[in-house]
């Protein structure tokens, strides 16, 4: 769509919801390239500051063909889908929006075919 966003991974991201973001499907990216794309856009576009805690809303496994929606409303989490199942607590299975972009992002340059 054209509201989309495009994430410094190169993913594309839209909001859907005041708290949910949504990361559409990319064929060979691992769920961490996700979880960048809703950080990037949770600062860049939702003006979040950095501490802003990150869950997955959607549920694993992830269907095939089908993005991730994450969310910052920890009532809408996915129970058991976080990035990790470490502690407990109503922060288990979240991140900050800045762990998901300065442990998670990468610019991905495109591949020159000659």
């Amino acid at each position: 769509p054209a509201a989309a966003f495009t994430a410094q991974n190169g993913m594309r991201v839209a909001q859907i919801s005041p708290t949910e973001i949504a990361v559409d499907f990319h064929p060979r990216r691992s769920d961490t390239d996700y979880w960048c794309a809703a950080g990037d856009y949770a600062q860049r576009v939702m003006r979040a500051d950095g501490g802003t805690r990150l869950w997955r809303a959607s549920p694993k496994p992830r269907g095939s063909g089908q993005g991730i929606v994450f969310t910052l409303d920890p009532a809408r989490q996915a129970e058991g889908a976080g990035i990790s199942q470490f502690g407990s607590g109503p922060r288990d299975g979240s991140i900050t929006a800045g762990m998901a972009v300065g442990s998670f992002c990468r610019v991905v340059f495109p591949l020159w075919r000659d």
